[in-house]
């Protein structure tokens, strides 16, 4: 079709532009009202501050949505029999003008979906889809698809497009962060995003079918239609690793969605970051259900009494605690059917009682009134050799010092049901102060045991000492404020930091959330899901009672050890037979020359898989090279390979070193790196314009699901894929062209 009219494109252009004058002029008004809300201050009553902080939040997250749609705007238009009018243009957030007509309509609103849905076969009232492809503020190119040409008048047809829209955004170069695909969404992703929030929904695609991009749409869908439900209970994201999630972080705020929290299972629990390496054979362990039984042991475990009386040397008298009186006191703790410290009132109180009695003996008092016992009792308790007895028989304990406990003694792991290849698996140092204890393994056991364990009474252990460690860091905070502002003349640290108290700082519900281990979400969306564990997903389903779900994933790349092996196996604890599936069965990112080479290797995974079908073909064949050392040839073929104004992705085995020292570990971010060197692990769920395999037999047997992980590797590409060895290359690959004929004879003279 001809290129649309510069009368056209001049048209759209100045349409653009007033959206965007619109959207200055409400950025300003929203800012002068934030402004008129904090310029009341912490005045008047505990009501009055809490309606002046829900209007400055109101007001600061409408801002923040305002400015996070800057970037492409309006991207559509669609023309025709519509609703209530000839056309609407479609854009990333809704606006009107001061009469409320419309301007701009949502993506996410109903009247939005014929952008994403209508076809030539079924045109629901769409005549022409137009594109709109802008650079900062202006539009550049026009595309239009036509879905109904008999409608079609001639004034339209003298105004008909270019390249497609979806073609054209495959083809661009990646950045190091996932884009949104809000423009070029697909009938088959559109029909899932715009799925009912309640119950569970599976989405299952293979490589490149845009699993991930259709959830984080969905999110933004979710929140613009369910605004008010979800508002106060947030939405939850969890990615595979920090990489991921630093990779995708962009697409919801680009969506106009801002509060959001996005977190790994390794950051699941308040105040731990899961991040140090595990043994698969310990991954596996820690994350098989079983683990539940074995946490519950391992706190049955503290409340274990001796056998034999138990002795305290008061300095006026010793007093005596025989076995029957402490597994008395046990067994009415363990009855009250409460979590573990608080079930210590139960047992503390029982033994204080029988000790108050026979000091009362002792002291030849006779029978006591209840006032004298209770002072007697209090007496009591307050000495140091009962308080340590009491603190022996039945702690308090924290999740961190119940797991340390555990798996730094080899009798508590057996007591706890741990075999002895398991304990030998398990089994740890102390920890040592600044070095990284836990793993991602490790969280969903912390939850488990805080679960059981329950919350201590800070007022017995730590609200005084706290309550002076925050006081001295407020004061030591305003003597430097107050010398930064030379206003420490003027007043003293002391006022300054309670008038700083008087302010608190307002949290948004992601970050209230995030502190909070027993928030419950208003939806939860799991990306790689089936990489999680059975506790993984324990955890999990406790922050989501309402079992609003979307889990996202490909069983044929499940690459832990822990992971699950089937979507049906992974929910029934949960939502047995109450969980729906939707799958994506189109490859949008991998050209059909790669995906037929990964098509091969995941018929080692299960012959029965089939691999998603490739849109497009890019005339790029996949290739091979042998080298003969790595650390000298790999620059090379890194150098020959680089993509201009893209990336390169290096995949590497896990714990392997290529000898890449400087050529490809950039400091700071890889995603930020021309050329990144990664794991399989790092390297899942995100995309790069080429990627080399190095040492792909090596994949293949460094773990039990090793076929799947060589698929994934193969599978990241959106142009260009190679693959070099030292070593013997996997029966699947070896059909693939050598380097040399694939580039053809310059760049092979170059290789060499």
């Amino acid at each position: 079709m001809s290129h649309s009219s510069a009368g056209e494109l001049a048209r759209e252009r100045a349409y653009v532009s007033a959206l965007y004058a619109r959207l200055d002029v409400l950025r300003e008004r929203t800012r002068g009202q934030l402004d008129d809300v904090l310029a009341q201050g912490a005045t008047g009553t505990h009501q009055n501050r809490s309606e002046r902080d829900s209007f400055a939040d109101m007001y600061a997250q409408r801002l923040a949505r305002l400015w996070a749609v800057e970037n492409n705007l309006c991207f559509g238009r669609i023309d025709g029999e519509l609703a209530d009018a000839d056309h609407y243009y479609i854009g990333r957030l809704g606006l009107t003008d001061d009469e409320q007509s419309r301007l701009l309509i949502d993506w996410r609103a109903p009247v939005a979906q014929p952008f994403y849905r209508a076809t030539p076969a079924a045109p629901m009232g769409v005549t022409r889809r137009r594109h709109l492809h802008s650079r900062g503020r202006t539009v550049v190119s026009i595309d239009d698809d036509l879905l109904d040409l008999d409608r079609l008048t001639d004034a339209d047809r003298a105004t008909l497009n270019g390249e497609a829209a979806l073609l054209a955004a495959l083809g661009e170069a990646r950045t190091g962060r996932m884009r949104d695909i809000v423009a070029t969404i697909q009938a088959e992703q559109d029909k899932i995003i715009r799925s009912e929030l309640n119950g569970v929904l599976v989405v299952q695609g293979g490589p490149g079918t845009g699993k991930t991009v259709v959830a984080l749409h969905r999110a933004a869908y979710l929140l613009y239609t369910y605004r008010e439900r979800l508002d106060r209970r947030g939405v939850l994201i969890v990615g595979p690793n920090p990489m991921f999630l630093r990779y995708i972080e962009q697409v919801l705020p680009s969506l106009g969605e801002t509060d959001v929290l996005l977190s790994t299972v390794g950051e699941l629990y308040p105040g731990v970051t899961g991040s140090r390496p595990e043994s698969a054979e310990a991954a596996a362990i820690k994350g098989s259900i079983r683990m539940t039984d074995v946490v519950a042991r391992a706190v049955r475990d503290r409340q274990r009494v001796p056998s034999t009386a138990l002795e305290i040397r008061l300095d006026r008298f010793t007093l005596r605690l025989d076995a029957r009186t402490l597994d008395s006191a046990r067994m009415r703790a363990v009855r009250s059917r409460r979590a573990h410290n608080q079930a210590r009132a139960v047992f503390v109180r029982s033994l204080l009682n029988a000790l108050t009695k026979q000091a009362a003996r002792l002291l030849g008092r006779g029978l006591l009134d209840d006032a004298d016992f209770a002072e007697l009792r209090e007496d009591l308790r307050t000495e140091d050799p009962v308080r340590a007895a009491l603190n022996r028989l039945w702690p308090y304990l924290t999740p961190q010092q119940l797991l340390i406990g555990l798996f730094t003694s080899p009798e508590r792991m057996t007591y706890a049901g741990l075999g002895p290849g398991e304990r030998e698996a398990l089994l740890r140092e102390p920890p040592v102060k600044g070095e990284t204890w836990w793993s991602e393994a490790d969280v969903p056991l912390l939850d488990e045991a805080a679960e059981l364990l329950g919350d201590i009474d800070e007022g017995v252990l730590r609200a005084a000492r706290r309550a002076e460690e925050e006081r001295e860091e407020r004061l030591t905070y305003a003597r430097e404020v107050l010398e930064l502002t030379g206003l420490a003349d003027v007043i003293d640290a002391e006022r300054f930091a309670a008038r700083q108290q008087s302010e608190p700082d307002y949290l948004t519900t992601a970050e209230r959330a995030a502190q909070d281990r027993t928030w419950a979400f208003g939806h939860v969306i799991v990306d790689e899901a089936q990489e999680l564990s059975e506790m993984a997903w324990r955890a999990l389903m406790r922050r989501c009672p309402s079992r609003s779900m979307t889990v996202v994933g490909d069983i044929a790349q499940t690459g832990s050890s822990a992971g699950g092996r089937g979507w049906d196996e992974v929910l029934k604890p949960y939502v047995d037979g109450r969980w729906r599936e939707e799958r994506l069965t189109v490859n949008y990112r991998t050209p059909a020359e790669l995906m037929e080479v990964a098509a091969r290797v995941l018929s080692l995974v299960d012959p029965a898989l089939k691999a998603p079908r490739s849109v497009r073909e890019t005339g790029e064949r996949p290739w091979t090279q042998r080298a003969g050392d790595l650390a000298r040839d790999l620059p090379g073929v890194i150098a020959a390979e680089a993509i201009p104004d893209g990336k390169l992705a290096v995949i590497v085995p896990a714990g392997f070193d290529p000898g890449l020292t400087g050529v490809a570990r950039p400091e700071g971010d890889p995603l930020d790196a021309p050329v990144a060197v990664l794991t399989v692990a790092q390297a899942k769920g995100l995309e790069f314009d080429g990627v080399i395999v190095v040492e792909p037999e090596l994949i293949l047997r460094e773990s039990p699901r090793g076929a799947s992980d060589l698929y994934v590797a193969l599978t990241r590409a959106t142009r260009t894929l190679g693959v070099v060895h030292t070593g013997r290359l996997p029966a699947v690959l070896s059909d693939l062209a050598e380097r040399g004929a694939h580039h053809g004879p310059d760049v092979a003279e170059h290789a060499r």
